[in-house]
């Protein structure tokens, strides 16, 4: 393989495809509602309706797009798939090579403002010792990496491309990071390529992160025991959307697909679900044009559908986590679930930070903490 296989990208929506979007929009057809019950049916219908009409007149993909185009970006095909990336090279010719690997209902949109501190710590009041080359891929399916157009692509099946990548790439020894799905991919890329992995450090942690099955809560710590009762809750009141991503990713594409309206609604729940504080609306955490941006890379690619698979191939063809031996490095938000006792079950985790605020989106909502406790973690495996 040779760098010849790598092309450059730049994002190109064409105009007509803008013109359709606002013809969507404008011709909704929405549903009642319930008088009082706010979020607790889900999305209620004053505030989608009012987020609908500033996407359709207020918001300005043109410049989202521009912001994105500054970026080098790369596709590149792996294991029979085109992968899209970024790859920002840093100023320090000392940086460590470190992929960031996104998730679920995220796109590469979520690291924009941990780049520059990340690459080019001194430009940011940081020292030059704690700089990074970053490789930050879409994820097989999504955005700009999709559609997938065969099935089995699991967490470990993307981490063995990841390594693929990085050995393409000419970096024989890097670190990876990631949140939701970058919390199984990154540990798998530990697992799948330990000879050139230095250290892996997560974040909205889960599988291999935290306890199946009956728990012993008096054995519990107050911060433990508010982890696990939020755990509960997801599986309790969250998580409907997983079994059905899990089970049926073809049948919920075709609404998500065909109606922008029920594409923001399907995406703007988690934001708000999952973002600190969890009451408040997702615009108290995180820009509203970032986060409108991120909904259009999954509505101008038609990649709900495809995004959504990764849930149906790790559950029914993915492995369970197997112990590995590459240092690890544990992000814990306020709306974070990972217990360590847990995730000492399979990883060796060297350093762990819990957070009282932030949440699932971390380097959106608190992107100064996520790279703090990045840099402090990689600092000794340089």
């Amino acid at each position: 393989m040779t760098n010849i296989e790598i092309r450059p990208f730049h994002i190109r929506v064409p105009q007509a495809d803008l013109d359709d979007l606002d013809r969507r929009l404008a011709a909704t057809r929405w549903p009642d509602e319930l008088p009082g019950v706010e979020w607790s049916y889900g999305v209620p219908l004053g505030y989608l309706r009012e987020l609908a009409e500033y996407w359709r007149t207020g918001f300005d993909w043109r410049a989202q797009e521009k912001q994105l185009n500054d970026l080098p970006q790369s596709v590149t095909e792996l294991d029979g798939t085109t992968v899209h990336f970024v790859h920002v090279r840093s100023p320090e010719p000392d940086a460590l090579p470190l992929v960031l690997t996104h998730g679920w209902p995220g796109s590469f949109i979520e690291f924009l403002d941990v780049i520059g501190p990340l690459t080019d710590p001194v430009a940011h009041g940081g020292s030059a010792a704690d700089a990074f080359h970053l490789v930050i891929p879409s994820l097989p399916g999504f955005a700009f990496s999709g559609p997938t157009r065969e099935t089995g692509w699991h967490t470990q099946r993307i981490a063995r491309a990841w390594a693929e990548l990085m050995a393409r790439l000419g970096y024989d020894r890097y670190a990876a990071q990631g949140g939701d799905f970058g919390a199984l991919v990154s540990p798998d890329l530990g697992r799948v390529d330990p000879e050139h992995v230095v250290g892996v450090h997560v974040n909205a942690a889960t599988v291999g992160f935290i306890p199946f099955g009956d728990v012993d809560e008096s054995s519990l710590t107050e911060v433990e025991k508010a982890r696990w009762a939020r755990q509960q809750a997801f599986q309790r009141d969250g998580n409907a959307y997983f079994q059905v991503q899990a089970t049926r990713p073809q049948t919920i594409a075709y609404s998500l697909t065909d109606s922008p309206v029920g594409q923001l609604a399907w995406i703007v729940e988690k934001f708000k679900e999952w973002t600190h504080p969890a009451d408040a609306p997702p615009e108290a955490s995180i820009d509203r044009d970032r986060m409108l941006a991120n909904v259009m890379l999954y509505w101008l690619t038609g990649t709900a559908g495809s995004a959504a698979r990764i849930y149906y191939e790790n559950v029914h063809g993915g492995a369970w986590p197997y112990r590995t031996e590459v240092p690890t490095g544990v992000a814990a938000f306020a709306e974070d679930i990972p217990i360590r006792r847990y995730a000492e079950e399979t990883n060796t985790i060297t350093h762990w930070t819990d957070f009282d605020t932030g949440g699932h989106f971390a380097a959106m909502e608190v992107p100064d903490l996520l790279v703090a406790d990045m840099r402090e973690f990689f600092r000794s495996l340089r």
